[in-house]
C-alpha cells in the first residue's frame, strides 16, 4: 500500500546514514600519467550507442563504497555507471569517500582534498566500461593530505563535483573542458518534497550548474521496509535514466541553466511504475527532522518525523501542490521529473524559460515511457 510506504519514509534517511564501511581495495600511489587530452567528440551519424561521444561525469551522496548488504552506500551509483557506458558514454567517477547523505550544497572550507582511485570495482561491475577512453576510473574523494582510508573524513558531494570541474578531471584523466554532464545518484531512498533542500545528490547537481554544466539528480525509493534498496530498482532507474538522457540530448535539451531531479518508484512491490509525469518539488514533508531532549541536560537525539496523516493538518507537514512530486511518486507511483534551480532569490524572473518550456514538452508528450 502507498500509505505503508510513506509510514516507512523515515527509515530512508535513517538507513541511509548509518556508519559501517566493508573492506575494498585501493591505490594510494599516484594515477598513472592521465592520456593527452581530447577534444569533445560528438558524432554526426545516428549511432545504435545513443550517448556515443558524451563525456559524464557521476557523483552521489551515498559514497563509492558500495559494501554494504542494504545498498544504501553506493551501488546504485555502479549501476548508473553501467548504463551510461553501455548506451556509448565516456563515464569518470569522482564521489565521496564516505556516505554524506543528507549534506546538500556543504563544503569543506579548508585543508586537503585526496581523490583516490579503486583499483577493485564491485563484483559485477568490472568490465563495464571496458574501452572508454577515459578508462572510466572510479576516484573517492578524502578529506586528506595522502591515502584515504577506512575512517577518513569524506569530501562532500558538492565537493566532489566542484573538486572535478576545476582541474580534477584534467589532472586525473586528462579531459580538457567540462563534461558534457554531470550525474548524480542514484541516490538510495527519494528525494521529494522538503528532504530536497538537505538531498546531497540534489546538492551535487547544483554544483554542477553553478558551473553551468548540465547536471541531472537520480533517486529511486527502497523496497517495502525502506531499509533495502533492490538491485531490480537501482537497474530500472539507470536503464530509464540512460533512455531519458539520450532524448534530452537528441533534442538539444542539456543545459547548464537548472538541473533535473529523476525519482522513480520501487520495482518490487508488484504495482506497475507509471510513465514519468513533469512535477514540481512539494512544499510540505513526506518526513523531517525532529530532536528528543534527553534526561533534561543539554542534549538531544536526533530523530526522525512522520508526516502519516498530517499532510493537511498545516506546518511543515501540509502538501497542497496537486504536482507535487512527493504525491505523484508516493501515491501513484510514477516516475518524477522536477527542474531544479540554484537561485534563492525570492521573485527573481526565471532564466531559461525557453528551455524549461521544451523539457517540459519532452517530459508530456515523448520521453522514454517505463
Amino acid at each position: 500500500m502507498r500509505s505503508a510506504r510513506r509510514n516507512l519514509l523515515a527509515l530512508t534517511t535513517a538507513g541511509a546514514v548509518v556508519a559501517g564501511l566493508g573492506a575494498t581495495a585501493y591505490v594510494s600511489a599516484p594515477t598513472p600519467a592521465p592520456p593527452a587530452p581530447q577534444a569533445k567528440h560528438h558524432p554526426q551519424k545516428p549511432s545504435a550507442k545513443p550517448l556515443a561521444g558524451l563525456r559524464v561525469l557521476i557523483s552521489n551522496d551515498d559514497g563509492m563504497q558500495a559494501a554494504k548488504p542494504s545498498h544504501s552506500d553506493g551501488l546504485g551509483l555502479y549501476e548508473l555507471r553501467r548504463a551510461m557506458c553501455a548506451a556509448g558514454a565516456d563515464v569518470v567517477v569522482m564521489a565521496p569517500w564516505q556516505v554524506q547523505s543528507g549534506k546538500g550544497t556543504a563544503v569543506t572550507n579548508g585543508g586537503v582534498l585526496t581523490a583516490q582511485r579503486r583499483t577493485a570495482l564491485p563484483q559485477g561491475y568490472e568490465n563495464d566500461c571496458a574501452g572508454t577512453p577515459s578508462g572510466s576510473p572510479v576516484f573517492g574523494v578524502c578529506v586528506a593530505d595522502g591515502p584515504c582510508g577506512k575512517d577518513t573524513p569524506s569530501a562532500t558531494p558538492a565537493d566532489t563535483v566542484k573538486l572535478a570541474l576545476r582541474g580534477g578531471l584534467k589532472a586525473k584523466v586528462g579531459w580538457s573542458g567540462d563534461p558534457d554532464v554531470v550525474l548524480t545518484g542514484i541516490n538510495s531512498g527519494p528525494n521529494i518534497a522538503a528532504s530536497v533542500n538537505d538531498s546531497g545528490t540534489v546538492g551535487a547537481a547544483v554544483a554542477a550548474i553553478d558551473q553551468q554544466v548540465p547536471a541531472v539528480a537520480f533517486s529511486a525509493e527502497g523496497d517495502a521496509t525502506n531499509t533495502s534498496y533492490p538491485v531490480q530498482t537501482y537497474r530500472a532507474t539507470a536503464e530509464f535514466g540512460a533512455r531519458f538522457l539520450a532524448g534530452m540530448r537528441q533534442n538539444k535539451l542539456l543545459t547548464g541553466k537548472f538541473a533535473v531531479k529523476v525519482d522513480y518508484p520501487d520495482t518490487t512491490n508488484g504495482e506497475k511504475v507509471k510513465a514519468p509525469v513533469w512535477t514540481r518539488v512539494g512544499n510540505g514533508a513526506a518526513i523531517y527532522h525532529d530532536y528528543e531532549q534527553k534526561n533534561g541536560g543539554d542534549s538531544f537525539d536526533i530523530t526522525m518525523g512522520l508526516c502519516e496523516g498530517k499532510l493537511s493538518s498545516g506546518g511543515e507537514c501540509d502538501e497542497s501542490r496537486k504536482d507535487a512530486d512527493q504525491v505523484w511518486l508516493l501515491e501513484k507511483n510514477h516516475v518524477t521529473i522536477a527542474p531544479i534551480t540554484w537561485d534563492r532569490t525570492y521573485g527573481t524572473s526565471i532564466d531559461g524559460t525557453r528551455e524549461l518550456r521544451k523539457l517540459e514538452s519532452y517530459v508530456k508528450h515523448s520521453a522514454p515511457r517505463v
